[in-house]
Parts: structure tokens; sequence; C-alpha cells
């Protein structure tokens, strides 16, 4: 029990790491954890979606305070505002209905972080984020664990189901990633 927990506790951070740096495959991480908890102790893959949501709840909160308190300024610096434009839809539908927008941001890939800094720009109140991200953080892990679960329960062994969860969150971030590049090189320029 105390391995189990302590890896749980590094799903956490890896997940609250990766959600300050959006760099690091959390979804993989979670699926790949769903993975090895369906196989050794299937109870325990409740706990991988509470530590995938504690995690990336918490980086949510940080990557936030960061939009909030660094502004664009900072946005810039790091390379996270590109297209200021397409900013402004994203305020819109944010103004009109907080939870529904952050629940498709943190589904896609690469959606997340427009958001949070469109939310940010538009002086979304702690509080709203606060309770608005709760569903979001708690779906998406829900989503990825069930990707592992799926992948770890069309294998024998957990390696394999594993490596297949890990693929599938690759591919499906690949595939999101090229339709989004192509629709902004099909889109007229302003």
């Amino acid at each position: 029990m105390i391995s189990e927990l302590g890896a749980l506790a590094w799903l956490l951070a890896v997940v609250a790491f990766g959600a300050i740096v959006p760099v690091v495959p959390t979804g993989a991480a979670v699926s790949g954890a769903a993975v090895l908890a369906f196989h050794d102790h299937p109870w325990l893959i409740v706990l991988v979606v509470a530590a995938g949501a504690a995690g990336a709840y918490a980086g949510d909160l940080v990557m936030y305070a960061m939009c909030r308190a660094g502004g664009e300024q900072l946005a810039r610096r790091l390379r996270w505002l590109r297209d200021e434009e397409r900013l402004v839809p994203l305020k819109e539908r944010l103004r009109r209905g907080q939870i529904p927008v952050l629940l498709v941001s943190r589904l896609l890939p690469g959606g997340r972080v427009p958001v949070l800094l469109a939310a940010a720009f538009l002086g979304l109140s702690w509080r709203t984020f606060v309770v608005a991200n709760l569903p979001a953080c708690a779906l998406w892990s829900a989503v990825y664990a069930g990707i592992g679960v799926a992948g770890g329960s069309i294998f024998p062994e957990p390696w394999q189901g594993v490596l297949a969860a890990v693929a599938l969150v690759l591919v499906i971030s690949q595939a999101v990633n090229l339709v989004n590049k192509r629709r902004a090189a099909s889109s007229p320029a302003a």
C-alpha cells in the first residue's frame, strides 16, 4: 500500500508539473497509471483519477496565477501568446459560460493555455475560476484514465496496455494539432 501511495504522489506531482510546463505528457501519465492500476489493483483506478485531477487542478491554479500576475508581457516572453486575435472569440465564449469552455479546453490538446490566457486577460475572478476548473480537471483525469483502462483491458500484460495508452494519447494529440494547423493555414489572413 505504501508503494501505491508513493506512486500516486508521483503521479500528482508529474501532472501538476506538466500543467505548469505544458510539454510534459500528463494525459499519458494518467493513462499509464490507470493501466498499471487496472492490472494490479483495480480499486486504485479511482485514486489514479483523483491524483490526476488534483495534480491538474494544482497546476492550473499556478498557471492561472502566472497568467493573472504576468499578464500579456509574461505570455509574450514565454511565447504562450502567438495570435491575439484568437483570444477574442475565447473571451466571448468565457463571458457566456465558463464551465463549458474550461471543460472543453482541458480535453483538447493545446486548448488549455489559450483559454487560461483569455480568462486571465478577461479578468475572470479567482472564485469563478476555482469553481469552474474543478469539474474540468476531474473530467480530464477520468477521460485519460478511461483510455488507460481500455488499453489495459485489451492487452494481457500491463506494459502492453501502457504502451497502447501512451501511443493513443500521442496520436490523438498529434491529430488535433494537425487539424488546428491546417485550420489556421486555411483561414484568411487579417
